[in-house]
C-alpha cells in the first residue's frame, strides 16, 4: 500500500496545490451556498418538497454517479485537461443556475453542475498524488486540500450572506465563476499533466451499467423519503442491485476496466471508504436541518446565519489540517474514532435544542464539524495512499463518489425523518394554509404569530428526534471505526505502517 518516495515536493508542487485548492473551495462554497440560498429561492420560484429535495440533491447524486466515470476518463485523456474541461462547464452552468426562472430549469441546472463537478474532485485529488510521492507530504497537502474544501464552506455563508442581503438568490451562484477563470489562467502554468500510461479506450458499457445500477437506487431513496417503502421503491432497489451485480463482472472481465476492483482487495481501502460513507450521511443531512434552523426559527437573515456557521466550518478546518500531523505519532483509527465520538456528543447537544438556542446549535454542530474534518482528511488520505499512482485516479473517485452519496443521502433521509416529525406535531390547519404541512421553508412570513411558533416548534422537535438518532450511530460508527481501522500504523515517509 506504500507510495514510492521519488522525491520531495518543490516550490512549484505547492504551488499547484494552491491551484487545485480552488475547485475544492469552490465546491464547498456551492454546498453552504446552496443551503443558504434555499429560503430565498423556495420563496420566489415556489418548488414543492419534493423539487426542494431535488434542488439540493441532484447535483450531489449526479457527482455520485459521474465520479466513478470521471476519475477514469481522467487517467485515459489526462488528469489536468479533465480537470480545465470540467471547470469551463461549471462556470458556464452556473450563469444559467443563477437566472433559472422555474424550480424545474434550476433542478436541471444543478444536475449539469453535477456532472460538471464530478470532473474536478477526482481530478485534483488525483494530480496530488502524482504531484506529492513523499507519503508525509501527500498526507498534508490532502489535509491542506481538505480544508479548503471547509474554507470554502465557511466562506459561503459570509459570502452568500452578503449577496443574498443585497442581491437576488442567483448572484450566489455567479461567485463560481471568478475562480474558474483563474484556474483556466494558471493550471497550464503550474499543474503537471498525467495519464495512465497503457490506459484503454473507455468502456462505454461499463459507464451505463454504472448508471443504470446507482439511479434506481437513487430513485428509491427519494421515493421512499416522500411516500415511503412501498414496492416500487423495492422494485427500484432490485434493479439498481441486479446492475450493479452486473458491472461489477464486467469489470472482472476487462483487461482495462472502468473501476479496477482489486482495489477492494485492500483492508485499508474498504475500511476508510466505509468510514466516509457513514460519516458523511449525518453530516449532510444535519447541516440542511441547521441552515433551516437558523433562518427560519430563528428569523436571522442570510448574512447573520452566515456568520454563525462559520465557527462550526473553522472547527472543521482545523482538525483537517491537524489530524495528518497527529498521524505521524497516532494511529488514525484512535484520531478517527475520538473526534466522531466528540461529533456524537455535538447530536446529542442538538437534540437538546429549543427555539432561542442559537449558541447550542452552533456548538453542537461545531463538535459535529470536528469530526468531519478529520475523517474528511485521513480517510481520504487512507484511500488514495491504498492505491498505485496509476489507479489513483479510480480511488480518488471512489473516495469522492461515497462522500457525495452520503451528503446526499442525508439529506434525503435524515430530512424526510424531520418533516414526517414536523408533520406529527402541527395542529389543525385552517384550509388556506394546508400547504404548511410541506415544510416551514417558503411560508413563514405568512404565518400569524401563534400558528407561526407552532410550526418552529415543530420543526425543532423534528431536528432534535432526528440528530439524537444520528448522534447514536455516529457513537456506532466511532467504535466501529476503531476496530476497522486498527491494523493501520502511524504515518512515516513511504506511506502508513501496517500493525
Amino acid at each position: 500500500m506504500h507510495t514510492p518516495v521519488a522525491h520531495r515536493a518543490g516550490p512549484r508542487e505547492w504551488t499547484g496545490l494552491a491551484i487545485l485548492a480552488l475547485p475544492t473551495a469552490l465546491l464547498g462554497l456551492d454546498v453552504s451556498v446552496l443551503y443558504l440560498a434555499l429560503p430565498a429561492l423556495s420563496a420566489d420560484l415556489q418548488p414543492t418538497a419534493t423539487q426542494a429535495l431535488w434542488i439540493m440533491d441532484a447535483y450531489g447524486f449526479l457527482i455520485a454517479g459521474l465520479l466513478i466515470t470521471m476519475g477514469t476518463l481522467g487517467d485515459r485523456i489526462g488528469r489536468r485537461k479533465l480537470l480545465m474541461i470540467g471547470a469551463a462547464c461549471f462556470g458556464a452552468v452556473s450563469v444559467v443556475a443563477a437566472f433559472a426562472t422555474s424550480a424545474e430549469l434550476l433542478i436541471a441546472a444543478r444536475a449539469a453542475l453535477g456532472i460538471a463537478g464530478a470532473t474536478l474532485m477526482p481530478s485534483t485529488l488525483s494530480l496530488l498524488s502524482t504531484m506529492f510521492t513523499d507519503a508525509r507530504q501527500r498526507a498534508v497537502a490532502i489535509g491542506i486540500w481538505a480544508t479548503t474544501f471547509a474554507l470554502g464552506m465557511a466562506a459561503g455563508p459570509l459570502v452568500g450572506g452578503v449577496l443574498l442581503d443585497h442581491f437576488w438568490w442567483g448572484s450566489a451562484f455567479l461567485v463560481a465563476v471568478p475562480p474558474v477563470g483563474v484556474l483556466l489562467l494558471t493550471a497550464p502554468l503550474v499543474l503537471p499533466e498525467y495519464r495512465a500510461p497503457g490506459s484503454g479506450r473507455l468502456d462505454l458499457r461499463s459507464v451505463v451499467l454504472s448508471l443504470a445500477a446507482i439511479l434506481p437506487l437513487i430513485y428509491a431513496v427519494k421515493h421512499t423519503a416522500k411516500a415511503g417503502l412501498d414496492l416500487g421503491a423495492v422494485l427500484s432497489l432490485l434493479l439498481g442491485a441486479a446492475f450493479a451485480v452486473v458491472f461489477v463482472r464486467r469489470q472482472r472481465e476487462l483487461a482495462d476496466p472502468l473501476l479496477d476492483m482489486s482495489l477492494f482487495t485492500s483492508r485499508t481501502f474498504n475500511a476508510a471508504l466505509g468510514v466516509l460513507l457513514f460519516g458523511l450521511v449525518g453530516v449532510g443531512g444535519v447541516m440542511f436541518l441547521v441552515t433551516q434552523y437558523l433562518q427560519l426559527v430563528e428569523g436571522l437573515s442570510p448574512f447573520a446565519a452566515g456568520l454563525w456557521m462559520g465557527p462550526p466550518a473553522l472547527m472543521m478546518f482545523l482538525a483537517a489540517l491537524a489530524s495528518p500531523l497527529f498521524a505521524r505519532r497516532v494511529r488514525p483509527g484512535v484520531i478517527v474514532a475520538v473526534t466522531l465520538a466528540l461529533s456524537a456528543a455535538g447530536y446529542v447537544l442538538l437534540s437538546l435544542v429549543d427555539p432561542g438556542d442559537t449558541g447550542l446549535v452552533v456548538g453542537g454542530f461545531g463538535l459535529v464539524y470536528l469530526g468531519l474534518g478529520a475523517i474528511a482528511a485521513l480517510g481520504t488520505d487512507l484511500v488514495v495512499g491504498a492505491s498505485p499512482p496509476e489507479k489513483s485516479g479510480s480511488a480518488a473517485a471512489m473516495s469522492e463518489t461515497v462522500q457525495e452519496l452520503g451528503l446526499a443521502v442525508g439529506v434525503a433521509v435524515l430530512g424526510s425523518l424531520t418533516s414526517v416529525i414536523y408533520r406529527s406535531q402541527l395542529p389543525d390547519l385552517p384550509p388556506g394554509l394546508a400547504g404548511l404541512e410541506d415544510g416551514l421553508a417558503g411560508a413563514a412570513a405568512e404565518l400569524p404569530g401563534d400558528l407561526l411558533r407552532q410550526a418552529q416548534e415543530a420543526f425543532t422537535a423534528g431536528l432534535n428526534v432526528t440528530t439524537l438518532v444520528t448522534g447514536i450511530g455516529v457513537l456506532a460508527l466511532a467504535a466501529v471505526s476503531a476496530t476497522v481501522l486498527r491494523h493501520i500504523g502511524t504515518i512515516g515517509d513511504d506511506g502508513y505502517d501496517e500493525c
